[in-house]
């Protein structure tokens, strides 16, 4: 005879396989289309998070191409809120690199508005390209590359191996482990913020469909969001001072 215990037991186990079998499927990079290339079975696979990747850059294109393309002396309201705009992300970057880092701001500021605009996609019903641990991956890269360029074009080549050793050459090793940590540290972080957040809202609305996860969103979705994208520049910004500084 089955327990009531085990009942309760059996529910249980089948209302988490349910669950987690849902967020898997939300969790899941699918892919929306091949490229034909010759020699590769099936093509190459473009992914979920490259076509939202492409749609992001295409608007946030367009829409720099409207918002200056009639600039003024005399600044209207929307200019000015333009300016404000970029005016603090310009000072968030200052304070984060110096002036020596300034000539990097461009792409600080590219990063930021992308992680931003692609942590709060999920509103509008497409999935966030910061789910799929390849972009992650990519944006880390693509930081820890521009973070050691600046360290090379602040120091020259022999200067930056110099710096490998330093204070003393036992820190060799440990510095050039520090390369590869920073971009994988800077990956995780984003990622894993990204997903728990995800999949914390994911179990809210499965508990509580209703109102609740309307305001749950406002912060995962909208400041979580926002805030990752912030740290994400915050430290790179970081990392890029500590290289340009003598």
């Amino acid at each position: 005879m089955i327990s009531l215990a085990d009942s309760f037991s059996t529910i249980g186990y089948l209302a988490d396989s349910s669950i987690s079998e849902e967020i898997n499927e939300q969790l899941k990079c699918d892919v929306v289309f091949s490229i034909p290339v010759p020699f590769i079975d099936g093509g190459i696979p473009v992914y979920n998070s490259t076509v939202v990747t492409w749609i992001i850059m295409a608007v946030l294109v367009i829409a720099s191409i409207i918002a200056t393309r009639n600039l003024k002396i005399v600044p209207s309201k929307g200019q000015m809120l333009l300016e404000t705009a970029v005016g603090w992300i310009r000072d968030f970057c200052y304070n984060g690199m110096g002036e020596r880092g300034m000539r990097y701001f461009p792409y600080l500021g590219t990063v930021l508005i992308y992680i931003g605009c692609s942590n709060i996609i999920g509103l509008i019903g497409l999935k966030p390209p910061t789910k799929d641990l390849s972009v992650t991956i990519g944006l880390a890269l693509m930081s820890i590359v521009l973070i050691e360029y600046a360290n090379i074009h602040q120091r020259r080549v022999g200067g930056f191996f110099k710096s490998l050793a330093s204070p003393t050459a036992i820190m060799l090793p440990m510095n050039i482990l520090e390369i590869g940590i920073r971009p994988l540290s800077l990956c995780m972080r984003l990622f894993g913020n990204v997903i728990a957040s995800f999949i914390i809202m994911e179990l809210i609305k499965m508990v509580c469909p209703a109102v609740i996860p309307m305001v749950f969103s406002l912060y995962f979705d909208i400041f979580d969001g926002c805030l990752q994208a912030y740290i994400f520049v915050f430290l790179t910004s970081l990392f890029i001072r500590e290289a340009v500084e003598d």
